[in-house]
């Protein structure tokens, strides 16, 4: 061992220098240990927790087995009494009542006797000639002014105007450029 002391071991603040070194090389060497010992039981912990989540999932895996053999049985017991032909043979009967229903429907909803002798186009036709008809009336009861007796200007006072505006325009321009 390595003396930090220069003077003989025998002074008093020597030995004590030497005993608080030595005291702290022992718990140095006792952390390590324990740093050692904590790394030891953090592997295992982890070893153990992961053996613990295998379990837990072997034992999920053995829960959805047996429940799905439970539920291949099931369906085995309720299909067991059933036949396809027996199947086919009464979809084809629920559609064959299913149309019959629609025919007596649609025989219940049809209105007997009313409406069926007239043609739509024919009454379409009817209706459009009683309105040409009304407002054939109304025009002849229209009054219309009387056409002047002066003759109008050549050009509309709204042409002028806007002849006056482009002239306007141009000179903009002109003085613009």
């Amino acid at each position: 061992m390595v003396s930090l002391c220069c003077c003989a071991p025998t002074e008093k603040s020597c030995l004590l220098l030497y005993y608080k070194i030595k005291s702290a090389l022992q718990a140095l060497k006792r952390k390590k240990r324990y740093e050692k010992q904590l790394s030891q039981i953090d592997g295992t912990l982890s070893t153990i927790e992961f053996q613990r989540e295998a379990l837990e999932n072997s034992h999920t895996n053995t829960e959805v087995f047996k429940n799905m053999g439970y539920a291949a049985q099931a369906m085995k017991k309720v299909h067991e009494n059933m036949d396809l032909d027996k199947i086919d043979s009464l979809m084809d009967d629920i559609t064959e009542q299913q149309a019959v229903a629609q025919e007596i429907s649609e025989a219940i909803s049809n209105r007997v006797g009313f409406g069926d002798e007239f043609d739509e186009d024919e009454l379409m036709a009817e209706l459009e000639e009683l309105e040409q008809e009304e407002l054939n009336k109304k025009m002849t009861d229209v009054r219309l002014p009387s056409v002047p007796s002066t003759s109008l200007p050549s050009r509309p006072a709204s042409s002028r105007k806007k002849v006056e505006d482009e002239d306007d325009m141009k000179q903009l321009a002109a003085w613009a450029s």
